[in-house]
């Protein structure tokens, strides 16, 4: 019965005259079938008795008896239209559910990211108001002081002036006694004071507080994205024959040795790559790769499409967002053309975030939690892979594997 209801259309179980599923279905010679209440209506209503699709006439009215193989069928057909109909309604009632948790969870985001940066900009205003107070008191006095000093020696001139108008008065003593010895005022003076280095320890205050709020941000902002982190396994049959990736597909190293590998369209010949198994169409998606111990590496994402075969492809322009460590401390990104990065501290762990929709990957160093570098407004419309790159030992010795690390949740 269910295998009937499968196969046929639904159209077949509509009565013509009601456009409804058929109830109580009867059959008329000519072999079509409508509902019994239906037929006998619309005899009722006209004057010749003749079928309402093919309009063959009957010169007395068929004796009608309900077709109880079409009924059953009809009724199971009622039966699984009304699961189905349930079963629709139960979807979009989770799919309304769905969407209210997402605007509330987006909600909570957005009121921590809002709570984040009022602490942090409240914090930097306090700061500033602080160091600004501190500036105005610290010049204040030097200025107070540069007056007191001012004061004592205009006091002590004025004294030596009424010193020299008396002894004008009494010359005739000068050739009698030896006048008390006058002070020398020439190299005497009252520098201005231009406060450049008040100011300058104040700003260097604040840059060390900016950067210790901003941590604390990237703190908060890394704990959030890591609730998008994926389960990378690198594939095998994308890496270059010159890389060693590990049994369980999380390591990958340079191997200077080139193997004998199938070569599939999907491998690389020329860059020494490898991609994630898994890619990403939609949605937002991160994950984190240690670079410990290493000189060279390039960790970032890449399209489907990405030129594997021939010449070196280096930047988005080729299907390729990636963060590149070229030689100590040295780092850029790859755009066109590349944009150097000059990074405080060496990256241990990079993590990578992807947000599909809104076209932006974002580079993060774990350990030290600091953002790196992001790239915003894409356009995305193929797959996205997890994209590393161990680089060779041409910059120094760099066997180190890069390794797909387990994203901490908890820190």
């Amino acid at each position: 019965m269910s295998t009937s209801s499968t196969v046929l259309s639904e159209e077949q179980f509509l009565c013509s005259v009601c456009l409804d599923v058929f109830t109580d279905p009867v059959s008329i010679p000519c072999g079509h079938n409508f509902c019994k209440v239906c037929i006998r209506e619309y005899w009722n209503t006209t004057a010749l008795c003749q079928c309402p699709l093919c309009k063959d006439t009957f010169n007395t009215r068929p004796d009608l008896k309900t077709n109880t193989t079409l009924r059953e069928v009809a009724d199971h057909f009622k039966r699984m239209k009304v699961r189905e109909r349930g079963q629709m309604i139960q979807e979009r009632l989770l799919k309304v559910k769905e969407i209210k948790l997402s605007v509330e969870l987006s909600q909570r985001d957005a009121e921590r990211e809002i709570a984040g940066s009022v602490e942090v900009f409240t914090a930097l205003v306090r700061s500033i108001e602080r160091s600004q107070g501190e500036v105005i008191e610290e010049v204040e006095e030097k200025q107070k002081a540069a007056e007191r000093k001012a004061e004592g020696l205009i006091e002590e001139l004025e004294q030596e002036i009424t010193e020299l108008l008396r002894r004008g008065t009494e010359l005739d003593h000068l050739h009698q006694n030896s006048p008390s010895p006058i002070k020398d005022w020439s190299e005497i003076s009252v520098h201005r004071d231009l406060h450049v280095g008040t100011v300058r320890r104040a700003r260097s205050q604040l840059e060390e507080m900016l950067h210790n709020e901003m941590e604390k941000l990237c703190n908060a902002e890394l704990k959030m994205i890591r609730q998008w982190s994926v389960d990378v396994t690198l594939d095998p049959d994308t890496a270059h024959p010159k890389l060693i990736v590990s049994e369980n597909r999380k390591q990958v190293s340079f191997g200077d040795k080139g193997q004998i590998l199938p070569d599939l369209p999907k491998r690389f010949d020329m860059y020494l790559s490898v991609l994630g198994k898994e890619g990403f169409s939609s949605g937002r998606f991160y994950f984190e790769v240690q670079v410990r111990g290493k000189i060279e590496w390039q960790v970032g994402v890449a399209r489907e499409s990405i030129i594997r075969k021939g010449p070196k492809v280096k930047s988005p322009d080729a299907r390729l967002w990636a963060l590149y460590m070229k030689g100590e401390n040295k780092y850029e990104i790859k755009d066109t053309p590349p944009i150097p990065l000059f990074l405080s501290q060496k990256p241990q762990k990079v993590g990578v975030f992807v947000d599909y929709k809104e076209g932006q990957i974002s580079f993060y160093d774990v350990e030290n939690m600091s953002h790196i570098y992001s790239f915003t407004g894409c356009t995305f419309t193929e797959k996205l892979y997890p994209y590393l790159n161990p680089c060779n030992n041409s910059e120094g010795p760099n066997s180190a594997p890069l390794v797909i690390s387990p994203v901490n949740h908890i820190d």
